[in-house]
Formats: structure tokens, C-alpha cells, sequence
């Protein structure tokens, strides 16, 4: 075949070159009008606004907590290894693109060859030298590798979005972590004031008592409420300084102390809480987004199964000169070259195809599956979310009220104890009343920061 009848077939053959297999179009969804659980307090005046789609360091406005995500983002394995299998997927996509291009080899050898029919005949000794080129090129002509090079770029797609969603759920954990610390620093501080009150109780019951204006009994009671403050501290100490280890860990540093900022009671707390509307969590949470890629790249995979039932069409080529000495290799005559297409039709295999094509349509199938749990799971986890948050604002408002309560219980059994109107027991019940009040108020308030930290994460942000 004449070298322009071959190009002129070649362009011909890729322009009605086709595509086998499903196109992808995405999956009708069940998507709801609204979140449950939303209450009419908690929702912004306007319905598309998401907390969402605010930026972490706007949602988290605490500076050291803020220099805590910035380091973490820089400095965690997982965030660092979740990178990495973004650049792995791009050289995967490079590695399947170039199945599309011509291959193009260069050889060059030396051959000796000495022959001798029998003893008495003459040596025969005589040397070849070659130089040539080879290429060759399989048209995908059924689309192949272009399916092929789709379903990676998907691939690579979904990795990049899996790593968004690591950025997600670090910024969540650093913060819910901080959060954390923050409330056993409370709590240790609420123990010490705690101490200190009830050491200054204990002194004068000893002094009344010295003097015999009280039973020994209330000194007891007394040393009781002391020790009992005093057993606390050492052990919110330890799990102070365990939450340390692991936020250090969280941020990629060996365990050491967690400089603070702004204190769990001072932290931004807002009543207004914009979810947005369902269907745009679709096309943030990275999540979702991720499973949708997967699934685009497991579409893709049942037409590069399709295409392994056609015919192979390959073009090769091979041009060279060849010498019987090595001196005159470019300048002799002995000029070699072959051009021409190749097809392979796949006639038996052992049912290979068929299987590949089942194969590939079940993987889809569970993508799907997997897809629209994923979407449902969003939906899901927003509506908790929703619902946690502002049942934890409930809490602590209430908790509150029982704390103020439990306050001026512990204060009036203080005078009417000092005036003689009653025991020291009353004053031991209504101290431990307020000191475990307090304990319970400081736990309410961490419940409404995590419970924050746990919406932002379910609308999909911490990633931009």
C-alpha cells in the first residue's frame, strides 16, 4: 500500500472511529425541599445561604485554633497522603492517555555470522549491520482508550475531591479537639475556684468547731467536700494533658503543650444557622461528589468492556538501512522499510468477554448503589446535625438556669448554716449540687461547639 493511500485510510478510519458503551447522565435523586429538624429560630432569611459555604476561618474565629488548622493542614500524614494519591492518580491518567498515541523505537545491532559447510571448504565470515525505526499505533477506533482515559480523569477526579474530603473532616477534628481541650480547661479552672472556696469552708468549720460552736461531724463533712475537689484535679490534669498528645498528633507535631486562645465560654456562638437548601449539598459535600466520579469512571469501564468484542487496528511501521560493514551503514544502498495495518478479531476466549462486560456493569450498578447512599447519608447526617445543634442550645440554656439556681442554693445554705438555722449536711448537698452544676454547664457548652463543628462538617465545609 502506497504510504498517502494509508494516510488517506488512517484519517478516514478516525474520523467514523465510534464509542461503545453507556454514555453517563447523572442519576435522578430523591432530593427533599428542605431539612427536618430545622427549627424556625435556626434558619437564615435566606433559604440558598449555607454555613456551608463559608470558609473555616470564618466559621472558626478563635486565632489559635485558627494557627492550629493552618499547621495541621500543612503538617498532617493524612492530608500529606491524601495529596499523594492525587499526584499517583494524575500519572495514572498520563499512563492511559499515551495507550492513545503512536509508539516510536529506535533499534540499532551488530551481527557476525561465520559458516563452514565442512573441513576442507573455506571459511564464510561475514558481518550485518542495521539501523531502523519502528512504530506502530493502535486506532481506537471503538473507543477503547478514549472510555479508558475517561475513566481515569474520573478516577483522578474522585481522589481530588477525597482529598477535600480529608481537608473536611481534619478541620472538623482540630476543632472539635481544641474544643475539647478547652472544655477540661474550664473544668479544671471551675475545680481549682471550686478548692479554694471549699478549703476557705473547711478552715472556718475547724475554727467553729475549735470553739465549740459545731460538731466535729460538720468538720468531716467539711473535709469531705476538700478532698473531693481535690481528687478531681489531678485526673482532669492527665486527660488535659492526653487531649494535648492528640491534637499535637492531629497537627503533625510530637506530643508537647497547645498554646490556647479564646475560652469555651467566649467562643462564637451564632443562633442563626443557614443549612441552605438539599439540592446544592449535592455539589458540595466532597463526599458526594467523590461518589459520583467514581461512578462516572465505572460507566466509562463498561464501554472499554464492550470495545474488547471488536476487531484491533493497528498500524506498523518499520524503516531502517542495513550494511554488511559497519563504515558504509549510511551511505550503502540497502535501504529497508515496511508500512502496513494489522486487525485482530478476538474469536474464542472462554467467554472472557462476556464476563468482562457483566463485570463491569455489576461494578457500575454498585457504584450507583453506592452513589445514592452516599446523597441519602448527606441528607441525613445534616438533619441530625440540625437537630443536635439546636437541641444542644437548649441544653445549655437550661443549664444555665440550673446553675444560677444551684448558686444561690449553695449561697443561702451558707448564711442560714453561719446563723445556726441548719446543719452542715445541707451545706455539703447544695455545694456538690452547684459544683457538679457547673461541671454540667461546661459540658453543655462543649456540646453546642461540637455540635456546630458536626453541622459545618455535614453541609460539606472545612474544604474551600
Amino acid at each position: 500500500m502506497r504510504p498517502n493511500v494509508l494516510i488517506a485510510s488512517t484519517l478516514l478510519l478516525c474520523s467514523v472511529g465510534c464509542t461503545v458503551g453507556p454514555k453517563y447522565a447523572r442519576p435522578k435523586l430523591d432530593v427533599p425541599g428542605g431539612y427536618r429538624a430545622a427549627a424556625p429560630e435556626l434558619k437564615s432569611e435566606q433559604p440558598n445561604e449555607s454555613l456551608g459555604d463559608e470558609k473555616w476561618f470564618g466559621v472558626f474565629q478563635d486565632e489559635q485554633l485558627q494557627a492550629l488548622i493552618c499547621t495541621a493542614l500543612r503538617q498532617n500524614y493524612n492530608a500529606q497522603i491524601a495529596a499523594e494519591r492525587v499526584i499517583a492518580a494524575q500519572a495514572q491518567l498520563g499512563i492511559t492517555r499515551s495507550d492513545q498515541r503512536p509508539n516510536l523505537a529506535i533499534g540499532a545491532g551488530v551481527a557476525s555470522t561465520r559458516t563452514q559447510l565442512t573441513s576442507l571448504s573455506p571459511v564464510y565470515q561475514a558481518e550485518t549491520a542495521q539501523l531502523g525505526t519502528a512504530a506502530s499505533w493502535e486506532l481506537d477506533f471503538w473507543g477503547k482508550y478514549r472510555k479508558s482515559t475517561e475513566a481515569a480523569r474520573a478516577n483522578l477526579a474522585a481522589t481530588e475531591w477525597g482529598r477535600k474530603a480529608v481537608i473536611s473532616t481534619l478541620v472538623s477534628n482540630v476543632a472539635s479537639s481544641y474544643f475539647q481541650l478547652r472544655a477540661l480547661d474550664l473544668e479544671l479552672e471551675i475545680t481549682l475556684e471550686t478548692l479554694k472556696s471549699r478549703q476557705e469552708s473547711l478552715r472556718l468549720t475547724q475554727l467553729l468547731a475549735e470553739n465549740g460552736a459545731t460538731p466535729m461531724m460538720d468538720v468531716r463533712q467539711a473535709e469531705q467536700l476538700v478532698y473531693a475537689a481535690s481528687a478531681a484535679i489531678p485526673d482532669l490534669e492527665r486527660q488535659i494533658a492526653q487531649q494535648e498528645n492528640a491534637l499535637s498528633l492531629l497537627v503533625g507535631q510530637n506530643p508537647g503543650p497547645i498554646a490556647r486562645g479564646v475560652s469555651l465560654v467566649d467562643q462564637k456562638r451564632s443562633p442563626v444557622v443557614p443549612a441552605g437548601v438539599p439540592s446544592d449539598l449535592i455539589a458540595r459535600r466532597p463526599d458526594i461528589r467523590a461518589a459520583e466520579e467514581q461512578l462516572i469512571a465505572a460507566n466509562a469501564q463498561i464501554g472499554v468492556a464492550k470495545a474488547q468484542y471488536f476487531p484491533t487496528i493497528s498500524l506498523t511501521g518499520n524503516v531502517g538501512t542495513q550494511s554488511t560493514a559497519l563504515s558504509s551503514l549510511f551511505s550503502g544502498p540497502a535501504t529497508l522499510w515496511n508500512v502496513g495495518p494489522t486487525v485482530t478479531q478476538p474469536v474464542y476466549i472462554g467467554g472472557r468477554l462476556k464476563n468482562n462486560v457483566r463485570l463491569a456493569e455489576s461494578q457500575q450498578r454498585q457504584a450507583l448503589l453506592d452513589y445514592r447512599q452516599t446523597v441519602q447519608g448527606a441528607f441525613r447526617d445534616v438533619s441530625d446535625s440540625l437537630t443536635s445543634y439546636q437541641k444542644s442550645r437548649e441544653v445549655r440554656e437550661h443549664q444555665e438556669k440550673l446553675m444560677e439556681a444551684a448558686k444561690d442554693a449553695s449561697r443561702l445554705a451558707e448564711i442560714r448554716y453561719k446563723g445556726g438555722s441548719t446543719a452542715y449536711l445541707e451545706v455539703l448537698t447544695n455545694n456538690t449540687n452547684y459544683y457538679s452544676a457547673e461541671l454540667s454547664l461546661a459540658q453543655a457548652r462543649l456540646g453546642e461547639m461540637l455540635s456546630l463543628v458536626q453541622l459545618y462538617g455535614a453541609l460539606g465545609g472545612g474544604w474551600q
